[in-house]
């Protein structure tokens, strides 16, 4: 039968595409109602929600806002009457192929209020939402970029290994509550995020791709399963962690 997370109501930011997206239709594929949250149009990923036999409502909210962000977490129950489960993914690139010294401020602003301010924002309307109902699980989106550095790239790289200890922060402070809290770190995945960096240049993508030991990009529905045994009873005493998927890559 596998994972199931029957009547459950989840909510995916940065549900539009790749990871969000994927992890969307896994989620309602298990049974659990969901609410995705981006800035792009989820039409896409509404239909195969319910061509996986699910139910969605979509919200645009810009999760570095804090009004967007509780507007989210409100139509949630109001549509559903709780939630369980939350998936943080929404992200941005940061300042790529910049040196420190010549990265933008405002670049390197925007890459922390999304993704570090908006994993924040998302866990202070959450989780009173989830206490209420006797407690749930959070997923945070974090990254390889968690655990080590990659050149160039300093707000992305400052902003997941935040995220990680983000996680482990919440994940105390909560434990005695009923509300776990994880992150996920995906390695190099086939995703429009990815390509805006690669440009799809086959060359580009090569030498992503060379870094893995596994010799491969991942699919968005491989990080999208763990994601769904990290909010489900299945991960029932773990709270506090960052699952790597990656291939192999942190390992080298």
């Amino acid at each position: 039968m596998g994972i199931r997370l029957d009547d459950g109501v989840a909510l995916i930011t940065g549900a539009a595409s790749g990871i969000g997206a994927a992890a969307a239709v896994a989620l309602a594929a298990a049974g659990a109602r969901v609410v995705l949250a981006d800035l792009q149009d989820c039409a896409e990923t509404e239909r195969a929600v319910k061509a996986a036999g699910g139910e969605a409502i979509t919200v645009r909210a810009d999760i570095s806002r804090a009004a967007d962000v509780q507007a989210v977490v409100d139509r949630a129950v109001e549509q559903f009457g709780r939630l369980d489960y939350a998936f943080n993914n929404a992200g941005v690139e940061g300042m790529a192929e910049r040196d420190i010294h010549e990265a933008d401020e405002a670049a390197w602003d925007q890459a922390l209020a999304v993704n570090l301010k908006g994993v924040w924002l998302s866990m202070k309307y959450e989780i009173p939402a989830m206490l209420r109902t006797g407690g749930g699980t959070i997923v945070n989106g974090a990254s390889v970029a968690a655990l080590v550095a990659f050149d160039k790239n300093g707000s992305y790289v400052a902003g997941k290994h935040g995220v990680l200890g983000l996680t482990k922060t919440a994940a105390l402070e909560y434990a005695e509550r009923g509300v776990r809290v994880n992150a996920v770190c995906p390695g190099v995945v086939r995703t429009p995020f990815l390509e805006r960096f690669t440009g799809a240049d086959p060359e580009v993508e090569a030498r992503y791709t060379a870094i893995v030991p596994m010799g491969r990009m991942a699919a968005p529905d491989e990080i999208a399963r763990a994601v769904l045994w990290l909010l489900s009873a299945e991960s029932s005493y773990v709270t506090g962690h960052g699952l790597v998927v990656d291939g192999g890559l942190v390992a080298r």
